[in-house]
């Protein structure tokens, strides 16, 4: 029996991360990529987040911050190379797990993203509120409207990211006739 020095562990969960962005295969959100590291390891935030430092800085992975204010996270040519080296890192049993779970997560992690809405004050009584829905990183609908109050425009918010899937046909019907 093999006992796993300290390294080897760190090792692994690294070449966790890099195989989960390789499944991905298209730039993700830190919050989105630690659900998915989640669901088939239970890592600490705190060594996810070095983690991900690490690999930045190897240059294994890169980000930038999108739109919404995000960081965003993409595999790069030189992590796919090492990942094709250190896969073997990975037990089966992880491997395993992610590939069964990976499409449940991705895509509930694709409809939690693909609404949102937030607001902005203009002047004391009026805010700016803006609903979106985005889809594979682009921007399907977008709408701006004033809100009267704080109170109103945390409404509008809400509503929108509970009905955003019923209220967007409408309003494209109403557009398009």
């Amino acid at each position: 029996m093999k006992f796993t020095s300290d390294s080897e562990t760190l090792a692994k969960q690294r070449a966790v991360i890099l195989y989960i962005l390789e499944k991905v295969n298209k730039p993700i959100s830190n919050t989105a990529l630690l659900k998915l590291v989640n669901s088939s390891e239970n890592m600490n935030y705190f060594y996810f987040r070095q983690f991900l430092l690490d690999l930045l800085a190897s240059k294994y992975i890169t980000s930038y911050i999108n739109d919404n204010s995000e960081e965003i996270y993409e595999l790069t040519p030189l992590g796919k190379e090492t990942l094709n080296l250190v896969k073997d890192l990975i037990p089966g049993i992880t491997k395993f797990k992610i590939d069964s779970e990976f499409k449940t997560t991705l895509i509930d992690i694709e409809n939690t993203l693909s609404i949102s809405a937030d607001f902005t004050p203009v002047s004391e009584n009026e805010y700016s509120v803006t609903c979106k829905i985005i889809e594979n990183n682009k921007i399907l609908f977008e709408l701006t409207t004033i809100a009267g109050s704080r109170e109103q425009a945390k409404a509008i918010i809400n509503n929108w990211n509970t009905n955003a899937i019923s209220i967007f046909p409408k309003l494209l019907n109403d557009l398009t006739i």
